[in-house]
């Protein structure tokens, strides 16, 4: 399974390279449609604040990404140590056994800020009539 994880993990690299460089030579800019549950209610859904999020992260604004959307940054930091600690235990031919195992605590987590997130914009929203994003 941790290979799997492993290959997933350099295929999405390689789309992001791709995603990059293509942007780069067509200046594109990939909008996306607003939120609808935002658009309808008012309030904000579990990922409101996710793409913000991603295209913070991608400019070097960490703080930023952090509160558009905090799962974001913990997911890029998860992906690194996963990728760089699997990628010294495969150059070394498993001399060095580094690589960080897949347990589902982790995706627990993750939905853990999900909720937390979520619950703190909206009543923040209620409460003090702050939108946050």
């Amino acid at each position: 399974m941790e290979k799997n994880i492993y290959e997933a993990g350099l295929f999405l690299l390689l789309a992001g390279i791709i995603l990059v460089v293509i942007k780069g030579i067509f200046a594109a800019d990939f909008a996306l449609p607003p939120c609808l549950f935002h658009k309808w209610t008012g309030y904000y859904c579990p990922g409101c604040g996710g793409t913000r999020a991603v295209k913070a992260l991608l400019r070097g604004d960490v703080i930023s990404s952090f509160f558009y959307h905090p799962v974001v940054l913990y997911g890029a930091v998860l992906y690194s140590w996963y990728m760089i600690s699997h990628t010294i235990q495969y150059l070394s031919k498993n001399r060095l056994r580094i690589g960080m195992p897949y347990t589902e605590k982790y995706l627990y987590v993750a939905v853990i800020i999900i909720l937390v997130q979520c619950v703190f914009k909206n009543a923040v929203k209620i409460i003090w009539g702050i939108d946050l994003i």
